[in-house]
């Protein structure tokens, strides 16, 4: 498989640019990507969608026969190595499937379950043997997969948990007790991958098959959303485990288990992107239809206004979702080859604050749209037939699985600061730097998005600036500063989605003209204009909580110069007035 890029450092991008050669936008799609696309999305419109209310009133016999269909199509087998019955295919096809089947509701939940936590464990952990066993058919949809991890006492602390198990006398199996919750695609699930306590203390996984003794299912959740996903308790109950099932190694369960929840975050920030791109176009739908004063909602101003701004923010997610597909697809594509199981649990982790990019910026774009979406129906917005009620709830609990956003928001500066530590990367000259170029006036450069360039070099310098801030006040203490952390996380993400869309953008406009590009240009503008206000907003709040006297004011007024140098971007009115017509004549998200 041809690679996708050169190989960058886990959280490069918050202290160094972009190298635009090593950027991969949904242009760059090749033809295999363009079928598997088209694929997944015939598959979900034509055999999932007409099933829709099956789903949502729990038709479970349903959502296994569709899951055993996509299985013929090659769309549960993306992910698995050729050798064991999959396709072998890249990660941004893995992102693409997610993104098409993000919109089916609960059997995206089931479908995307399937293909990554409860599959991945085996595909990178497991024995050759496992792997033959459990993967050719888990990639045909014969067996159906779920993944126990959460606990009544142990939900995001995964490594407070309490089920526990013990080799019996006799060598053969491993006997496990405790309950796991919320456990999704349970009541059809042919193997769950468990995580126990061996001898009460060595965190490790377990694939447990359904029918092992000892393992019974708790009643089905009754569910805000999301409710054509089973969701049960799994019940352990001294259920007898063999001990060629014990996957990975004892006591190293959590290598497992953070580590494929990474691409669980990516995975997720697919499949929501996906559903608020249909929640977008059933909106810009509707609106073209329904009049009030004798107009379209769509022809007037303020409808115009949200229109353009939740299709900026479609781009974003969209690009940041592209760009990390290939990071990840660079870091694991030969990871089929490779048996060391340390080896691989560190590139499963290399790009772990991207990945939880993903989840938030994906997860709160579809809550950004499930909302506005509701607004621009009005009553309608409410009446179970127009769909929109149920994505709104089916949205929400986005922003809880795979680790909460505010968890996720803590690895992100975390991970970094952990890194420069262990002196794996130099942040102490990145944060000089930053400081320098914030206080220098920026040289006149004419040539093409010189100015976008220069406002993500502003945000990431804004960044810098208040992590070396951060770093200094709170040292040692600093992971008891969540407040901190967390504002850290939100410039990190607000750099992430404005660079990762500026790029884009400069290299559509490279590779096809500034005309032709002029669209990517305008959605460009508009999220760059507001990711400028809100990283200032951040990093000025930050100096005033770490700061105090005449620093504080030298910060604040550095800050805001730097800031006002940036807002060049022309007239936001006009420029979402045209983002919004070009979506109109679409009917759809364009760009």
């Amino acid at each position: 498989m041809e690679q996708t890029g050169t190989r960058v450092k886990g959280s490069g991008f918050l202290f160094s640019s972009i190298d635009l050669n090593h950027l991969f936008t949904p242009e760059d799609f090749t033809e295999e990507h363009v079928m598997i696309k088209a694929t997944a999305r015939q598959f979900i419109e034509k055999e999932v969608g007409p099933y829709r209310e099956n789903i949502e009133s729990q038709d479970f016999k349903r959502i296994v026969s569709l899951l055993k269909k996509a299985g013929e199509l090659g769309l549960l087998a993306h992910s698995i190595p050729e050798q064991y019955g999959g396709l072998g295919l890249d990660k941004i096809s893995k992102g693409i499937v997610g993104e098409m089947v993000g919109p089916s509701s609960g059997y995206g939940v089931a479908h995307s379950n399937h293909t990554c936590i409860a599959t991945l464990p085996i595909t990178y952990f497991g024995t050759p043997e496992q792997k033959k066993k459990y993967l050719p058919k888990m990639a045909s949809g014969e067996l159906l997969g779920a993944y126990c991890l959460t606990e009544p006492n142990a939900g995001s602390d995964a490594l407070a948990a309490q089920t526990t198990a013990v080799l019996n006398e006799e060598g053969t199996h491993y006997v496990l007790n405790g309950t796991k919750i919320y456990i999704t695609n349970a009541v059809f699930s042919d193997t769950f991958i468990v995580y126990a306590k061996v001898d009460g203390s060595k965190f490790t996984a377990f694939i447990v098959e359904k029918d092992f003794p000892g393992l019974a299912l708790g009643p089905e959740e009754n569910k805000m959303g999301i409710k054509g996903s089973s969701t049960r308790s799994v019940i352990l109950e001294d259920c007898l485990v063999p001990v060629e099932n014990l996957l990975g190694d004892i006591g190293k369960g959590h290598v497992i288990a953070l580590n494929v929840l990474n691409l669980g975050r990516f995975n997720l920030g697919s499949a929501t992107m996906g559903a608020a791109k249909y929640g977008y176009q059933k909106a810009v739908q509707f609106i073209q239809e329904r009049k009030q004063f004798k107009r379209r909602i769509a022809d007037f101003p303020a409808t115009k206004e949200k229109i353009s701004k939740l299709a900026a923010r479609l781009y974003a997610a969209e690009s940041l979702q592209y760009r990390t597909a290939s990071l990840i697809e660079d870091a694991l594509h030969d990871l089929d080859d490779i048996a060391d199981l340390n080896t691989v649990g560190k590139r499963l982790s290399e790009y772990s604050a991207e990945c939880a990019v993903c989840k938030i910026y994906g997860s709160e774009t579809l809550d950004y749209v499930a909302d506005e979406a509701l607004q621009l129906h009005g009553g309608a917005g409410f009446i179970k037939e127009y769909g929109i009620e149920q994505m709104y709830r089916d949205s929400r609990i986005n922003r809880i699985f795979e680790g909460t956003n505010e968890i996720n928001r803590l690895l992100i500066p975390t991970h970094l600061f952990r890194k420069s530590l262990k002196r794996e990367i130099d942040l102490h000259t990145p944060i000089q730097r930053a400081v320098l170029s914030l206080q220098k006036e920026s040289a006149q450069d004419t040539s093409f998005m010189a100015d976008e360039q220069h406002a993500v070099e502003t945000i990431r310098s804004l960044f810098l600036l208040s992590a070396g801030l951060v770093f200094e006040v709170y040292g040692e203490e600093l992971p008891h500063e969540q407040e901190a952390l967390m504002a850290l996380a939100d410039l990190a993400i607000i750099l992430y989605a404005a660079e990762s869309a500026v790029f884009r953008t400069l290299k559509s406009v490279m590779k096809k003209g500034e005309e032709k590009a002029a669209l990517k240009i305008g959605l460009t503008h508009t999220i760059l204009e507001d990711s400028l206000w809100e990283a200032e907003m951040l990093s000025r709040k930050l100096v005033h909580e770490l700061t105090d006297g005449e620093k504080t004011n030298q910060l604040v007024m550095l800050i805001t110069q730097s800031c006002n140098r940036c807002h060049q971007f022309g007239k936001s009115v006009a420029r979402n007035r045209m983002i919004a017509e070009k979506q109109y004549e679409a009917n759809t998200f364009i760009c």
